[in-house]
């Protein structure tokens, strides 16, 4: 398990309204969410039959455009 190293931050009544962790924390959390996304991604794609030369052009470029 991650050991997360965590500063709450609290408001006049001393309600607990936000946590301060450090970067290296942060920047571990945001790579095993998006490993996790990444492998569900996968998961979904590999029922998915592969696309010909021309549909995977289309495809890409309607993915450019909608950027």
């Amino acid at each position: 398990m991650l050991d997360i190293k965590r500063q709450y931050v609290m408001s006049e009544d001393n309600t607990p309204v936000g946590v301060i962790i450090d970067i290296s924390t942060f920047e571990r959390i945001e790579s095993i969410i998006e490993d996790y996304g990444l492998s569900h991604y996968i998961e979904e794609a590999d029922d998915e039959e592969p696309l010909g030369r021309a549909e995977a052009r289309e495809y890409y470029k309607k993915m450019k455009e909608s950027v």
